[in-house]
């Protein structure tokens, strides 16, 4: 029976030769992740009763939303896993200062192959999609459930095929045609399914921006999201995950599809655009909104915080400085990437520039520390979401974009373009 990928992973995740949508399985998990909500894991944990987890080494652990922790509730939490972890011999524990956030620190480490089976108790656990794994955010009560037995239930999503042709323009990146397809979808046109995206266009992208378009599939209600496991990802695994086998998944070419999608990125993109306050399906281009002044720039998370990210900042801000209006704040998104970017000078450049870099983590995205809003202010930023009060003040206003459209912005003190704030700010 010809299959997608998503059903050729869970037939083999649950033992069956072949799945359809919409059937329930119950699939063995590879991989189990989880970052400071493992505290309300192990608490429901103890409440099943069993004494030991199923397997501590398809377990991992990142602190990284509240890192260092800025309160001692936070501290109380962190001194809470790193007892759990001790006890329970996990190995696979990044704690402050080892890692990064969890999603990027999750494939440098390669501990994410293609056909595996990946929950983890963050809603954008999708962005693993771009390694061939089927992986998906789940809640702390089923976490505990899989801590236990090492398996969950499932019903196989239908999936809606994306196929990308043509050419990105310039300064438009994976993130601004990521945006495009959820503005053209809308925050619910693809709940519960599985996205595959293949094309011209995907193919030429990098494992990185195919891991922003994987990210922010959830922010149209992916179950899942796969981009193709192909030659350049082999390559990145091979240094990531040297002794594994790579058995990348792909789909029947007759599998069944509940939709294709098919998207002329050189004719339908014409330039970058930005997600508006409050909804992520809140589509517009960058020169309809030129007139929106920013407060707050913030460039990182889990979709656009690694080191291609950081180079189009740095080649931007480069000789420059910050509009006065505004706070730009780098957040490498892991500590790898940060090294990396210290070396290739983009750390100091951007210091240079009057940006203020933070400690590998989510902070700001989810409004908890390093830089939340006040009432009144807007900020441009890279990040997923943008619901009111999602960065704190709900008199606030987010705006996302991509990395070069928050640099830019934060060079000229408003939503710019990047292909023309140097005229505008610099001439």
């Amino acid at each position: 029976m010809p299959m997608t990928i998503a059903e050729k992973i869970l037939a083999r995740a649950s033992g069956r030769p072949s799945v359809q949508p919409d059937e329930i399985v119950v699939a063995r998990v590879d991989l189990a992740m989880s970052h400071e909500n493992a505290d309300l894991v192990r608490k429901s944990f103890a409440e099943i009763g069993v004494k030991r987890v199923w397997d501590p080494e398809r377990i991992v652990i990142i602190l990284d939303h509240r890192v260092p922790a800025e309160s001692e509730r936070t501290a109380t939490t962190h001194k809470a896993i790193r007892e759990f972890v001790a006890a329970q011999g996990i190995r696979n524990f990044y704690d402050v200062g080892r890692g990064g956030i969890c999603h990027q620190v999750l494939t440098e480490r390669g501990h994410v192959l293609p056909g595996m089976v990946v929950v983890g108790t963050d809603s954008h656990t999708t962005t693993h999609g771009a390694f061939g794994a089927f992986a998906t955010g789940i809640g702390a009560t089923e976490m505990a459930g899989v801590w236990t037995e090492g398996e969950l239930w499932f019903k196989v999503p239908s999936t809606i095929r994306i196929e990308v042709e043509g050419k990105l323009r310039p300064w438009v990146s994976a993130k601004d045609l990521i945006l495009y397809i959820i503005g053209q979808l809308g925050s619910d046109g693809a709940d519960y399914r599985a996205v595959e995206f293949d094309g011209a266009v995907i193919r030429t992208m990098s494992v990185a921006s195919r891991m922003t378009l994987a990210n922010l599939s959830m922010e149209m209600g992916a179950k899942v999201a796969f981009t193709p496991a192909d030659e350049k990802l082999r390559d990145y695994l091979a240094e990531r995950a040297p002794a594994a086998l790579f058995e990348p998944v792909e789909p029947d070419p007759d599998a069944a599809y509940e939709r294709v999608i098919r998207i002329d990125a050189s004719k339908e993109l014409a330039e970058p655009v930005v997600a508006c306050p409050h909804s992520v399906d809140n589509v517009r281009p960058v020169s309809s909104l030129t007139d929106i002044e920013v407060h707050q720039a913030v460039l990182g998370s889990c979709t656009n915080g690694r080191l291609e990210d950081l180079e189009v900042a740095a080649c931007l801000l480069s000789g420059h400085r910050v509009h006065p209006r505004v706070r730009l704040l780098v957040i490498p998104a892991s500590q790898e990437i940060y090294l990396e970017a210290i070396k290739l000078g983009y750390i100091q450049t951007m210091l240079e520039a009057g940006a203020m870099i933070n400690p590998s983590g989510c902070g700001p995205c989810v409004g908890v520390h390093q830089g939340i809003l006040a009432a009144g202010e807007n900020c441009i930023s890279s990040t997923n979401r943008n619901f009111i009060g999602r960065m704190g003040s709900k008199d606030s206003r987010v705006y996302l974009a991509s990395p070069a459209v928050v640099a830019a912005s934060a060079l000229a003190g408003h939503i710019a373009l990047p292909a023309e704030v140097g005229e505008e700010v610099f001439a």
